[in-house]
């Protein structure tokens, strides 16, 4: 009867091992990983949901018109993003990247051809793509991923949830993001 206590609980104790063991993670692994992702985003303000999709509840929207602009330049150009809400659902969404001249990346066409090559898309491309998505889904957490413009969607569904929490408050401030690029 001892010696099957003995063999159970040095059973136990094995299988609690394997368990934490295995539940632990080497935060060695877990710091570079986060690093990367914290190197890797331009934008101070946004969380970390960019790399885990979250779910997004919607409460309800407040009529009228929400900014958002980034205040640095990152490769020439930054975020402005404006959404309108009308009787409580989004009827506009205008996300553009803008040079110092106020000009669009979606005209630059010597930008939209050398990322076409590389990428597969391009601004004129996925940036009214992503302003018809949050149209028709009313909800940035049910957009998907662009493929080669994955850095950009996750700042637009980002950023919309930024302006769709504001809508929900009636708060229409601009909202400026501090990206502190690096160029």
């Amino acid at each position: 009867m001892k010696i099957k206590k003995l063999v159970s609980g040095v059973t136990m104790l094995a299988l609690t091992t394997v368990l934490l063991a295995a539940c632990g993670g080497d935060k060695k692994d877990d710091t570079a990983a986060s690093s990367s992702t914290e190197a890797s985003s331009s934008v101070v303000a946004k969380d970390s949901s960019t790399t885990e999709e979250s779910s997004m509840t919607i409460g309800e929207l407040k009529d009228g018109e929400y900014k958002l602009e980034e205040k640095n330049y990152n490769n020439g150009y930054r975020v402005v993003f404006t959404i309108v809400v009308k009787d409580g659902k989004i009827t506009e969404s205008n996300y553009d990247n803008v040079n110092k001249d106020g000009k669009s990346k979606v005209e630059d066409a010597e930008y939209n051809k050398k990322m076409e090559e590389v990428a597969k898309t391009s601004p004129e491309k996925y940036i009214p793509e992503l302003n018809k998505e949050l149209l028709d889904k009313q909800n940035p957490s049910d957009i998907d991923t662009i493929t080669g413009a994955t850095h950009s969607t996750d700042s637009f569904k980002e950023y919309a949830k930024q302006l769709i929490e504001a809508a929900e408050k009636g708060d229409t401030k601009t909202i400026e993001i501090d990206n502190q690029v690096e160029n």
